[in-house]
């Protein structure tokens, strides 16, 4: 698949950002473009016709970007459907459930024609890694331990994964759920998310490191923390690498191959 063999379904209530939105596209290349004032006529449209990527602004005039994604993740349909969110939105209860359940970017308005054209990338690299089953021999029988309290946000990591040849993945719900796996079995990278109840991402790394069998497994962390001082603390902790939200599948799968790498598996 290239660029421009995407089909892209744009939601924006406002003309004139919508056609802001859709020339932007088109001179990426992009001419397959299906375009809604609404959620709800757009939802119809996916169940017939699914597009590569929905493209929304965050307040609709049916519903917010984050019920918008969220509808999507939850039907088996329409689950794997890559999401970009195009908002000036800055607010932490609105975008924190959107990097949640699995947006690939989050651009603001008006964005970088650089912005779009990576977020775009990630997107088909994506798609193409998972339609032609992506099998990658450093990932061959390497077991990953995913961590997240949030069963959208673990879904859509799982689907990234999946995508890009990883197949033995064990999923945790939390940290105490995570030590728990980690008892019974070894594994050779654990991607967690930071924030999470009972036991968090940073308690997680600190009983790996000083108080498990497996001491030296690369961590992964996912956050959407933007707390410089708290970033901080997450490096030092003893983390192999810091993934922020949104997830673009470029940088995890890159990622994940250095870590792989570095540990000589």
């Amino acid at each position: 698949m290239n660029i421009d063999d995407l089909l892209v379904q744009v939601i924006e209530p406002s003309r004139v950002q919508r056609h802001i939105i859709i020339e932007s596209l088109r001179q990426l290349g992009i001419h397959d473009i299906e375009d809604f004032e609404s959620a709800e006529p757009a939802l119809e449209r996916m169940q017939s016709v699914k597009p590569d990527i929905v493209m929304s602004s965050m307040h609709l005039p049916d519903m917010t970007g984050t019920e918008l994604v969220s509808k999507m993740r939850e039907s088996p349909d329409l689950s794997e459907i890559t999401f970009l969110l195009v908002s000036t939105e800055t607010h932490y209860r609105y975008l924190e459930p959107i990097r949640q359940a699995g947006a690939i970017a989050i651009l603001p308005k008006p964005f970088s024609r650089n912005d779009l054209m990576r977020a775009l990338q990630s997107t088909m690299h994506y798609i193409n890694d998972r339609q032609h089953e992506e099998d990658d021999d450093l990932f061959d029988d390497m077991r990953v331990l995913l961590v997240d309290d949030s069963a959208l946000s673990r879904k859509f990591v799982h689907q990234v994964l999946t995508a890009a040849g990883i197949q033995n993945i064990v999923e945790a719900q939390d940290g105490a759920e995570a030590l728990q796996c980690l008892a019974e079995q070894s594994f050779d990278l654990v991607i967690s998310d930071y924030n999470m109840p009972n036991i968090d991402g940073l308690e997680l790394v600190d009983h790996i490191r000083n108080h498990s069998t497996q001491p030296t497994v690369p961590v992964m962390m996912i956050t959407s923390e933007q707390n410089s001082s708290r970033l901080a603390a997450i490096q030092s902790a003893g983390v192999s690498a810091l993934c922020s939200k949104p997830l673009s599948y470029d940088m995890v799968k890159q990622l994940i191959q250095q870590l792989v790498a570095d540990r000589d598996l």
